[in-house]
């Protein structure tokens, strides 16, 4: 076997277990820093047909816009910076760009503007910036974070001034970007302040199909780490992903190479619901999705939980608030909720080697 194949690479993956209704319980706050998700997939066993409210709570995602050639000073101008910095709803990914190769960039609704940048860049750029904490024997990438609402960086100040020419003069970095927006307004402010730039509107996708006759592990609530009753939490999303790329769970050991069964305890769902939502998804309807989930316990259903993952763009030069994001060979970057019947949850939050500790 090749030493490469032989090499498997760090990760992390942080568990935590609580009750929705405890009130020390910090799933919202979860949720709201992982800002940049392209996917989002929903596991309901026993459950054939998605239900109605679900549907319409994802049917009102926020939509978001692609705009192709777009000057990242554009992001500090007078106008966009009172619509997009301050009204702080706004989130923003360079697309298309790979954070081990290229410049990548990230607008958060914290007014903070982070550039990955190579050495070259950064140096022609000429701001203060940090060496990205994945450099190997010599630094060859920085990362530059400007929070614009500090008043140092106000349209008119000396330091924005010099930020400004620095994207305008010395690196004028363009590139297609991913915005979208939680709450749009009716008159659409951020579509107008695109305009010029002729901004493609796009809504989030959704799938749906049925599952029959899952091999499905048994969880218990109480038994996050898998001591004695549940399948323990990586058995249990190695298993998930399986599902999710419907690959069988109940390969036989014959002359395959590798085989792959559901983790024990098991049992057989006769029929399960898996949903898939793809675009660029806030944080905001994520969380809105959430809740709507937590009310499918409301009346009696043959399931004891559900599943809910959350994946981040693989190249975000950020992952979990304004921690830097690394590639290295996975990208990992995601987190997920199994959401009891008794409104225990338990959360996965997973992350590579290049990545810092989730909050």
């Amino acid at each position: 076997m090749s030493p490469e194949l032989e090499k498997c690479p760090r990760s992390l993956l942080v568990c935590e277990k609580s009750n929705f209704m405890n009130e020390k319980s910090r799933h919202d706050i979860h949720v709201s820093k992982h800002s940049f998700n392209y996917k989002i997939s929903v596991l309901i066993p026993e459950c054939a047909v998605l239900p109605a409210n679900i549907s319409g709570v994802i049917s009102n995602f926020s939509p978001y816009y692609l705009v192709r050639d777009l000057p990242v000073y554009e992001l500090l101008q007078d106008k966009s910076h009172e619509t997009v910095v301050q009204k702080g709803t706004v989130y923003a990914v360079s697309y298309n760009t790979k954070i081990d190769e290229d410049n990548s960039i990230a607008l958060l609704p914290s007014g903070q503007l982070v550039l990955s940048l190579n050495k070259d860049a950064y140096e022609q750029l000429g701001l203060e910036g940090r060496p990205s904490l994945y450099n190997h024997r010599k630094a060859m990438r920085y990362v530059v974070t400007l929070n614009l609402r500090d008043k140092t960086l106000a349209p008119g100040t000396k330091r924005y001034q010099r930020v400004l020419s620095g994207l305008k003069d010395r690196l004028p970095l363009r590139y297609d970007f991913l915005f979208t927006e939680h709450n749009t307004d009716e008159d659409k402010t951020l579509y107008k302040l695109l305009s010029q730039y002729k901004p493609v509107e796009h809504k989030a996708v959704l799938s749906h199909h049925t599952l029959k006759n899952l091999p499905c592990p048994t969880l218990y609530p109480s038994d996050l780490q898998g001591t004695t009753l549940s399948c323990d939490p990586h058995s249990f999303l190695e298993w998930l992903g399986a599902v999710n790329l419907d690959i069988s769970c109940e390969n036989a050991a014959d002359s395959f190479l590798s085989t792959y069964i559901c983790p024990e305890p098991k049992s057989s769902v006769s029929q399960a619901l898996l949903c898939t939502i793809t675009g660029f998804i806030s944080p905001e309807d994520v969380y809105l999705l959430l809740q709507e989930l937590r009310k499918y316990f409301d009346e009696p259903k043959f399931t004891q939980w559900l599943s809910l993952t959350v994946h981040g763009f693989m190249d975000s030069p950020v992952s979990w608030g304004a921690t830097e994001h690394g590639f290295l060979k996975g990208g990992e970057n995601f987190y997920n909720l199994v959401c009891f019947k008794n409104q225990d949850y338990w959360l996965h939050m997973a992350t590579g080697a290049h990545d810092g500790c989730p909050p």
